[in-house]
């Protein structure tokens, strides 16, 4: 019976923001010009990357990479988000119920593990600038960025294999604005013990890991800035994390409290909002924390632009 039920499935209801009924409108036109800026700032910064000889360094291709995975990221999740609210119905099909939570956990997990190589890389120019050029060529950057959609790949293809291969009886309403994990096993007639234990073990690889690389670069750069005997020499080198350091404290602290908090007392509209953080607000503030603090993208950017 309960195959049964499985295989007649037509799929799920992303319900989404559908307690706000009498604001459809207003959630569709704000999420349309967070898309855009998304869109636009993010492919600014690609376009620019790619353009520019001089960007053609580490921490450059880094950047390029990580808004590029912006782009993809929000493109799984807030196309659907825009149509549900234009159509008021949020029903997406099995396979592309399973393809979203597949892409958003291989984006997510591919940009944990860029903002891993962007501390590392600035770990080498602060504390072993002599070194640099000869640690951080085109080569290891390459390798790098590979490897962290490499790793991704498999992992979670067999995360989202895992959940839906269970048997989903009764109401197949997702109450969520996009296929994550969690929501998704509440609709699960069978114990998912296992499957919880999974999704926390992908956590501690995919999130935990990357965070304590990003924690010990940002230790060893503390201790290396402290050292300096100038305050402008400091300054200097705190301004080249900033950046980096904001983009990781919005992503880290919405994920890893989304993922790893304990469920109980929680709402589900603070873990929407949570979702919200790290799926949306971050790839949109992403450019103008990287763009508006950086002389060197401004610059090429008036020059690409044929300004002086």
């Amino acid at each position: 019976m309960v195959s049964g039920n499985q295989t007649t499935t037509p799929g799920f209801i992303l319900l989404g923001f559908s307690n706000l009924t009498n604001r459809q409108g207003l959630l569709f036109v704000v999420f349309l010009i967070i898309y855009m800026v998304i869109l636009l700032g993010n492919g600014i910064i690609v376009f620019v990357t790619v353009l520019d000889s001089a960007l053609h360094t580490p921490m450059y291709i880094f950047l390029r990479n990580l808004s590029f995975v912006e782009i993809c990221y929000t493109s799984v999740t807030l196309p659907k988000m825009l149509a549900n609210c234009l159509a008021e119905d949020g029903s997406i099909s099995f396979t592309g119920c399973a393809a979203q939570m597949y892409f958003s956990l291989l984006l997510g997990g591919t940009e944990c593990f860029l903002l891993a190589a962007m501390a590392y890389d600035r770990y080498v120019a602060i504390c072993n600038p002599l070194c640099y050029t000869l640690t951080m060529t085109r080569d290891v950057c390459t390798k790098m960025v590979a490897g962290s959609w490499l790793v991704n790949i498999p992992v979670h293809f067999g995360q989202a294999y895992f959940v839906f291969s269970l048997p989903f009886c009764g109401s197949h309403e997702i109450n969520h604005f996009f296929c994550d994990i969690p929501p998704l096993l509440e609709l699960s007639c069978v114990d998912t013990y296992w499957n919880k234990i999974t999704v926390f073990m992908a956590a501690l690889l995919f999130l935990i890991t990357p965070f304590f690389l990003i924690l010990i670069s940002y230790i060893k750069i503390t201790s290396m800035i402290l050292k300096m005997p100038s305050v402008q020499s400091k300054q200097k080198a705190f301004s080249t994390c900033s950046s980096h350091l904001t983009v990781v404290t919005l992503f880290y602290g919405s994920a890893m409290t989304a993922y790893l908090k304990s469920k109980a007392g929680d709402s589900v509209d603070t873990d929407k909002l949570l979702s919200l953080f790290y799926t949306i607000v971050t790839p949109m503030f992403n450019p103008f924390i990287y763009s508006l603090r950086n002389k060197e993208v401004k610059f090429a950017l008036r020059k690409i632009l044929g300004g002086k």
